[in-house]
């Protein structure tokens, strides 16, 4: 199973998690969130990153052509598109996407069925809030293209073992205050979701 980090606002988290076994690491370019961090301050920890690790900017609200400024300059692998948008607007960014589904009922995971999404709870913010999905609402879907994300900490994961999630992302489940990480929480995370 792939693991993304995400909210990484500093260069000794992002290198604790690709020891840690992280596939991926988010930078979250969202004013609002106590994980903000500027394309600046993202490319300087994203140009000390090793090579085959995934980079992948948060976006809230954002206009197409501020997402591939951003993408560009930032060297991101990814765009996550934390607001609605239909499939032609996803298709003319032009970096790899994946839209983010804020589940408020069970048909909702259903959208983007046949592109890679990212699948977490409704809130009134966005992304962050610890705050988890009804696991059945997952019984019969095919999850092999679903990131799952809410609510996950080391400990909970072994809960999503018969699903066959793509990924799971985490960010508050493994910090210790808000944009920090917890280094021995990030290390049980990665374990536990590469044991599933």
């Amino acid at each position: 199973m792939r693991v993304k980090i995400c909210g990484i606002t500093n260069l000794q988290d992002a290198l604790q998690a690709i020891d840690s076994g992280a596939d991926a690491l988010g930078f979250v370019f969202y004013q609002h969130s106590p994980r903000y961090i500027t394309p600046a301050n993202a490319k300087k920890i994203i140009d000390k990153l090793p090579p085959f690790i995934g980079r992948v900017g948060l976006f809230v609200n954002e206009g197409i052509d501020t997402i591939d400024t951003i993408v560009k300059y930032c060297d991101l692998t990814l765009s996550q598109i934390h607001f609605d948008v239909d499939e032609e607007a996803l298709d003319m960014i032009g970096s790899k996407t994946l839209p983010v589904i804020r589940a408020k009922e069970p048909q909702d995971i259903l959208q983007y069925e046949d592109r890679y999404r990212l699948v977490d709870v409704y809130c009134e913010t966005y992304g962050g809030s610890g705050k988890r999905l009804n696991l059945e609402w997952f019984n019969g879907v095919d999850c092999s293209k679903i990131i799952l994300a809410g609510g996950l900490t080391p400990d909970n994961l072994h809960e999503l073992k018969k699903y066959n999630f793509y990924g799971v992302d985490v960010s508050s489940g493994v910090e210790h205050i808000k944009g920090k990480k917890d280094y021995q929480k990030v290390i049980e995370f990665i374990k536990n979701a590469k044991s599933l």
